[in-house]
């Protein structure tokens, strides 16, 4: 008789120790609990391997003067997209130009969102391209909505704002 292999457990995923953290990694983290909670995450101290589509998102919010540029990896928390792209503009006008700047770029990569959500208004902007999907915040909408607290199993991170 032939034995039947026993199944494999699935090894534990390690988190990384946030004392191996930079000290600006912690600031940053610091800087985000504004509700008065701590916040357990660490942001990435260099800058991390994403998909070229969701660089040039970065890329072109950062390239409208985009604030607070967060990118949460939601694929292992169980949500309807893969990733979502925060980042806050100075004022209507701003936010604006940020979420026409992401469309301008991704169109020349041949994608079109499919839902545009907010533009008008500019408190909140959401361009949702299925895959991934863009929130362009007024800085007062996002401190009230908080939506980069809200997915807390998400692999979080945080991007340096550019000079």
């Amino acid at each position: 008789m032939a034995k039947t292999p026993s199944p494999r457990k699935p090894k534990p995923r390690l988190r990384p120790s946030p004392a191996k953290a930079s000290t600006s990694a912690k600031a940053a983290v610091g800087k985000s609990a504004g509700s008065g909670e701590a916040s357990t995450k660490v942001a990435s101290p260099r800058r991390p391997k994403l998909p070229k589509v969701i660089q040039a998102v970065i890329d072109a919010a950062q390239d409208k003067k985009a604030t607070g540029v967060v990118v949460l990896d939601l694929k292992k928390a169980g949500a309807f997209t893969d990733y979502f792209v925060i980042c806050s503009g100075a004022n209507p006008r701003q936010v604006q130009a940020i979420a026409d700047a992401v469309e301008e770029t991704l169109k020349g990569q041949k994608q079109r969102p499919s839902l545009v959500e907010g533009y008008a208004r500019a408190e909140w902007v959401l361009l949702d391209y299925f895959d991934f999907v863009v929130h362009v915040f007024s800085k007062h909408a996002r401190d009230f909505y908080a939506l980069d607290r809200l997915w807390g199993s998400a692999v979080r991170h945080e991007l340096p704002d550019q000079d």
